[in-house]
Formats: structure tokens, C-alpha cells, sequence
């Protein structure tokens, strides 16, 4: 079987059954900033921890100029229990100044009117940005075709295979899921990998949807150090 076609079969397999397993929410209708915002809290964590730590960001202040002016304590203190909680609480606050900096507003709808291509490059020189801050925003808000990959989600699609160990490019990572992913189901690909990468215990659960597909990723004896083990290893007598 060819290595396209067994992709394939897992993208299938991710569709007819972890939608099963799982069955995500819709994806809540945000502006442009506050889907920046959203991704922020959102990457490298479940999407309840993301959206108990948005609905604190909402209710504990006023508006979003009073938490680009509050100290990251009081931000951090929003987010709870999101992992590395004062560096997303910094990111926050940075990117809220920039925006008030260059536009003297909390509003980037106006890239609603800019080709995909041009928007991503503009929300890409913001300081708080990365890869999925702009996927995320390119796909929940914009209308465009792209695949937010965190931390979490990138280590499951390479024990499913979906993507390659020698690549590390994010921008890559994503052209290659973006051929295997159609448009219309790339929220929900996006939930399901994330809904996946977070539930621990499936690689090891025989019944998991998606336990035949598991590679081994662990390849030690072709890493440089294990070779190097190999060769200072006393040799038996």
C-alpha cells in the first residue's frame, strides 16, 4: 500500500469515527482580534481549558483595553489552569498593545478585505504571533484553508503516520495535511487532533478507532544517539 493511500485511510478513519468518539461543538463565531486572542489560550491545550480561560479574559475585565493596561499577574491569574499561563498572559498583553499602537482600536476586520495571502502576512509581523496564531485566525475568521498544528497535535499525526519525522517546517507541515484535509473539514480536523492528542490514554486502548494505525515514532536505533551508544557500549566477553 502506498504511503499516500494509507494516509488517506487514516483521514477517513479520523472522520467516521473519532467524530463518534468525540462529536465537537461548532466552532464559536469570533472578529479577527478576538480569535487572535482565542488561539493564544487555545494552542497546546484543550479547547475547555481555552474557553474557561477566554470567558474569565471577558467577564474580569472591562474591555480589552483594560487588560492590555492590567499587569500579567492579573492575566495570568484569568487563565487559570492553561499551561505556561505567564508567557501566554505576556503574549496577550503584547499583542493587544501593538494593535492599539498601529490602529488606536482593538478592530482587524479590515483584513477581511485584504487577500488571505497579504492578512496573514500583516497578523504575522505582531510580535505575539507563530504559525498556528496565524492558521488559526486564517481559518476560523477568514475564510481561508489552513491547519492549525500545536505541540500536542503534531505528536499524534506523527504516530498516525499523517506526517513525516525528517519534517519540521511548520509551514510544510501544514501545505502536506492541507492536501490530505478538505477546506470544509478543517475546524473539524483541528478539534478532533486536538481532542485526540489530549485524551492519553488511546495509543494504548486496543479498542481506540485509531490504535491500527499507531507507527512506531521511536526509532532509536537510527538516532545519532543511540548509534553512539551502540559504539561505546563495552562489547560482551
Amino acid at each position: 500500500m502506498t504511503l499516500a493511500v494509507n494516509k488517506q485511510r487514516v483521514v477517513t478513519q479520523i472522520f467516521t469515527s473519532l467524530r463518534k468518539h468525540y462529536d465537537p461543538a461548532e466552532p464559536e463565531a469570533r472578529p479577527v482580534l478576538e480569535q487572535f486572542l482565542y488561539a493564544i489560550c487555545r494552542e497546546g491545550a484543550t479547547r475547555e481549558q481555552a474557553d474557561q480561560a477566554f470567558r474569565n479574559l471577558r467577564d474580569r475585565f472591562y474591555d480589552w483595553n483594560e487588560v492590555r493596561v492590567s499587569s500579567v499577574r492579573e492575566v495570568e491569574e484569568a487563565l487559570e489552569d492553561l499551561p505556561e499561563a505567564e508567557l501566554r498572559a505576556n503574549r496577550l498583553i503584547s499583542f493587544l498593545q501593538e494593535v492599539f499602537e498601529t490602529t488606536y482600536s482593538f478592530d482587524l476586520e479590515s483584513l477581511h478585505k485584504k487577500g488571505l495571502k497579504q492578512a496573514a502576512k500583516q497578523l504575522s509581523r505582531y510580535q505575539a504571533a507563530n504559525d498556528y496564531a496565524v492558521a488559526w485566525v486564517i481559518q476560523q475568521s477568514l475564510g481561508g484553508h489552513a491547519l492549525p498544528i500545536d505541540t500536542p497535535s503534531l505528536r499524534v499525526l506523527r504516530r498516525l503516520g499523517l506526517i513525516e519525522e525528517d519534517v519540521a517546517d511548520p509551514e510544510a507541515l501544514r501545505t502536506s495535511l492541507e492536501h490530505l484535509i478538505p477546506k470544509a473539514r478543517g475546524p473539524l480536523f483541528t478539534e478532533l487532533m486536538s481532542a485526540l492528542a489530549h485524551d492519553s490514554g488511546w495509543e494504548r486502548d486496543p479498542n481506540s478507532p485509531m490504535r491500527p494505525f499507531v507507527q512506531n515514532s521511536r526509532r532509536e536505533s537510527k538516532t545519532p544517539a543511540a548509534v553512539a551508544e551502540r559504539m561505546h557500549r563495552p562489547k560482551p566477553r
